[in-house]
């Protein structure tokens, strides 16, 4: 059963893309933690980021490393944070939070409510900012 990640990419359900190649994508978080909280998955399912293939699993971060400089210049911050849970869907995924304190990155602290008009500012900002060569 596709997760909704797949569902996300095949462009079964909206989301807020910010960058996309022919093996990742990246997108908004719907439900962030701070503005320009982005999520970085493979195209390709997989459940746990430490059992991707090496190809995927290295072609993951260097994605996310470009999306997150392009999110680090879109989005005022001290820099971006990574976290890899993998317990909430089970499709391999990073995120990126921009931050400006430690209290920036407590997943217990209540999630912004942003308007559809700001979500879809922030992608477009982020994805001018991004260098996919």
């Amino acid at each position: 059963m596709s997760s909704i990640f797949t569902k996300i990419i095949k462009g079964e359900i909206p989301s807020y893309k910010v960058a996309e190649d022919e093996n990742y994508y990246a997108f908004l978080d719907i439900f962030p933690l701070a503005k320009g909280h982005t999520l970085v998955v493979p195209k390709k399912e997989g459940d746990y980021i430490f059992n991707l293939d090496d190809e995927t699993y290295k072609g993951l971060w260097a994605f996310a490393k470009k999306v997150a400089l392009g999110v680090e210049k879109a989005v005022p911050c001290e820099r971006v944070g990574i976290a890899v849970l993998g317990l909430d869907v089970p499709h391999a995924h990073i995120h990126l939070i921009p931050l400006n304190n430690m209290e920036d990155f407590d997943f217990k602290k209540k999630k912004l409510k942003l308007e559809k008009e700001e979500f879809v500012e922030i992608a477009k900002a982020i994805n001018k900012e991004i260098e996919l060569k």
